[in-house]
């Protein structure tokens, strides 16, 4: 063989063919000496196919860029495709064409013809015939040496073809034939291979495809014997653990030899301190464990349900503290006022001390946000020496959640109840269910019936899990629940506990909570020493009237932090000793312009305006009733986003004032030629129920008899049609709110006076309370009038 130099190996000039028929593909190329069957559809294709069959029988194909195209454009094609010779054609029942193609040559693009029916090209087509050359000798053994090795590897390429290929002299078309034998390709792996116009480069890019698909195959291989062999060795052990089954069999009662973590689970089992029936039950199930295949799908859920038993605190507690003194330390420690909630717990401590065994207590702690509900549930944990876990209730739905699933459920876990055990890792700690009164119910049940076991003390000693499906005793354990509201809450969970109400604090009490707690906190998580900060009391109060409008303390602990955050500003500008002191009168530089005005009652007495009392989710506020009187015919108009019980309370207070209109010295069409227009201000807010009865009469009673009412009366209380007056609820946030304002006189109804001994003296101090048992007292102190409440209008 003569070997001439590599720059005589080169392409011929491609010759250039006009107005050349095109068909364009979707997900296929065709190579050069390549035969594949085609099924053409288009309407564009099918003519060029019939413009070919009427001549020489030759198409030029090209794959489309992007294949979702159904009808391509020119742009949408690649340059460079195949010319291809029809060998056979049929034409199918469904309009489509079905033809058989053997690819001849590579041809480019110059230009597309103008042609409506059918895409028309002018190509250059290359002639690749080279002369021998020696660098295209070796890359020729190259390439017929690694597709030998794929072939052997792959197994896909038969004996006879792979030395049909290896009989082929020509490089170009040697490199063409064998690349459609490569499985796995990507069409533009393809594409590109088919752009590669040097038969050279073709070579040596076909050695790295051949290379890189069998290293996949490879690797391909490995996995697949791995896991061939993790089967087999699966499928040794059931074999060799049922041959050891029945040789124990024979044995008798020669104890069998465990694998190290089976020994591990069962020392743990003996080591739990379980109850006779749950450690029998561990028992059956770790017997069912040990005769399992490693790899048995149940042999999981066992494994999974033993360790939650083993961890679960079955005999584990801690001792209570029994010094009452150091306990209401740490509860004045903690949290200011509360006195009531703290005497509980000291008198469950000392009865604790003389009678050692005793059911857990179960309280309700129900109070509008910010009051300290959580913190102080966390207080008491601390002052009884228990650990303390905390379960969030709110937006629970599902009574699973509570009591878990059954284990026939695929990923099924105890409930959260039990969860919250495991955690706490003893059988007394203090239990939080916290926002007791944001559960809900659907379709999947309702947590809160699957609460009545939990916090009932005749049932809880035996509290079954779904789950576990084995009694737990949860008589030990403290529980706490929150609430901002009572009436949410179911009444037969309710009727399991014993509430205790945390009002909102009044005004000296979040000065001293703000001195001694929350500022104390801020500046530590600050990072300011006592000599950085200094807000005087007048300062605190500033903020808690000008900037917080709340029954607890969450706000006037953000506004705290805000000027932390400011002073450590200046700290750090000026110098770690600097000092600052916030005064009222600066007070704006820190927090801005005040959020809220200082009281809201009337500023003069006025016709047809009384001020009510409100009872709030954030405690107490006042509630302004306006009345007038227009002329018309006779309606009744009630505006301010009224309830429907409070629209009834003032339907009430209007039959009342008709049964007193001699007394009132009203004629008796009064309320026939006139419309009366009751409202509420703040008409986006909602409010309801009947304690502004006897605000919306005197109110009423105001604008028709045009007497003002003063400023500094207040009012509460549910009217009836005989004028006599109801008790009410939320008597203390009330008296709180018209404190806050500077309310001097406030009617209440009677049955509500055995209440008053519960509102702190500070606050009744410069208030006189007016004690009503029926309407009539209420005007007189209103109006000064002097009726006889046992004569009405007829």
């Amino acid at each position: 063989m003569i070997f001439k130099p590599k720059d005589k190996l080169k392409v011929e000039q491609p010759s250039v063919l006009k107005d050349f028929p095109l068909i364009s593909l979707r997900d296929s190329i065709v190579l050069p000496f390549q035969v594949v069957p085609l099924v053409i559809g288009r309407l564009k294709s099918v003519k060029a196919l019939q413009a070919a069959l009427r001549n020489d029988r030759r198409l030029f194909l090209v794959s489309q860029k992007d294949q979702t195209v159904k009808e391509p454009a020119n742009d949408d094609l690649y340059e460079i495709g195949t010319v291809a010779d029809i060998l056979q054609h049929l034409e199918l029942p469904d309009g489509t064409i079905k033809i058989l193609v053997e690819g001849k040559e590579r041809g480019r693009i110059l230009e597309f013809s103008s042609d409506p029916e059918m895409i028309k090209v002018t190509l250059e087509v290359y002639d690749e015939e080279i002369e021998p050359d020696l660098e295209a000798d070796i890359l020729t053994r190259r390439v017929i040496n690694k597709f030998e090795e794929f072939s052997k590897i792959a197994g896909t390429i038969p004996k006879k073809k792979f030395d049909e290929i290896k009989r082929i002299k020509e490089p170009a078309r040697m490199a063409d034939i064998i690349l459609p034998h490569i499985e796995g390709l990507k069409l533009d792996d393809k594409q590109r291979f088919l752009e590669t116009i040097s038969p050279i480069v073709r070579l040596e890019n076909l050695i790295v495809l051949l290379s890189n698909r069998i290293e996949i195959v490879n690797l391909e291989r490995k996995i697949q014997d791995r896991v061939k062999k993790q089967i087999e060795e699966s499928q040794r052990e059931y074999y060799l653990n049922e041959q050891l089954k029945a040789i124990y069999q024979e044995l008798g009662n020669k104890k069998q030899t465990l694998s190290p973590d089976l020994q591990e689970l069962e020392d743990k089992i003996n080591a739990a301190g379980m109850p006779e029936e749950v450690y029998k039950r561990a028992v059956r199930e770790f017997e069912k464990l040990k005769v399992m295949p490693a790899m048995h799908a149940e042999g999981t859920i066992i494994r999974t349900y033993l360790d939650w038993l083993v961890q679960l605190p079955w005999s584990i507690q801690t001792d209570d503290k029994t010094d009452i003194v150091e306990a209401a330390r740490i509860l004045d420690e903690d949290h200011y006022g509360l006195e009531k909630v703290k005497e509980r717990i000291i008198e469950h401590l000392a009865v604790h001390q003389l009678v050692k065994k005793m059911k857990g207590p179960i309280l309700c702690f129900v109070g509008p946000p910010g009051v300290g509900k959580t913190s102080l549930a966390r207080s008491i944990a601390r002052s009884m020496g228990r650990k303390f876990v905390r379960l969030s209730l709110g937006g629970v739905r599902d009574e699973a959640e509570i009591r878990g699933h059954r284990r026939t459920y695929i990923g099924a876990l105890p409930g959260r109840i039990l969860q919250s055990m495991k955690r706490g890792a003893c059988l007394n700690p203090v239990f939080l269910l916290d926002e007791i009164d944001k559960m809900s119910v659907d379709f999947r049940g309702d947590p809160a019936s699957a609460l009545l076991e939990v916090l009932d003390p005749e049932q809880n000693y035996a509290f079954s899990d779904h789950y576990l499906e084995v009694d737990f005793d949860l008589s030990k354990v403290f529980f706490i629940t929150t609430a901002n509201t009572m009436h949410k809450i179911p009444h037969a969970l309710r009727d399991r506990m014993e509430i205790i109400e945390l009002p909102g604090y009044i005004e000296s009490e979040k000065v001293q909570i703000a001195r001694q707690f929350l500022l104390p906190k801020q500046m530590q998580l600050h990072g300011l020493s006592p000599d950085n900060l200094k807000l005087h009391q007048s300062t605190i109060q500033s903020i808690i009237q000008k900037y917080t409008r709340e029954a607890g303390v969450r706000n006037l602990e953000r506004e705290l932090a805000a000027i932390c955050r400011k002073i450590a500003k200046k700290v750090v500008s000026k110098g770690l000793h600097s000092s600052f002191t916030v005064y009222e009168r600066n007070l704006p530089s820190y927090l801005g312009i005040p959020k809220f005005r200082i009281g809201e009652k009337e500023s003069v007495d006025a016709i047809g305006i009384a001020t009510g009392l409100a009872w709030t989710e954030v405690g107490g506020d006042l509630l302004i009733i306006e009345t007038t009187i227009l002329e018309g015919k006779g309606n009744l108009i009630l505006t301010g986003y009224m309830g429907e019980v409070m629209q009834e309370s003032a339907k009430a207070a209007l039959s009342y004032v008709r049964s007193r209109r001699t007394q009132l010295n009203l004629t008796s069409d009064f309320y026939k030629k006139a419309d009366i227009h009751i409202h509420v201000p703040q008409g986006a807010m909602p409010k309801d129920g009947p304690s502004a009865g006897i605000t919306m009469a005197s109110s009423l009673i105001s604008a028709l008899v045009k007497k003002p009412i003063s400023k500094d009366l207040a009012m509460t209380g549910e009217i009836t049609l005989r004028g006599r007056i109801l008790p009410i609820g939320g008597l203390k946030e009330k008296v709180l709110a018209a404190h806050r304002v500077g309310i001097k006189t406030i009617i209440i109804p009677a049955e509500n006076g055995r209440e008053l001994k519960e509102i702190p003296s500070e606050i009744k101090k410069g208030i006189e309370f007016v004690q009503a048992d029926h309407m009539d007292t209420v005007l007189h102190i209103a109006f000064g009038m002097k009726l006889d409440h046992t004569q009405a209008s007829v």
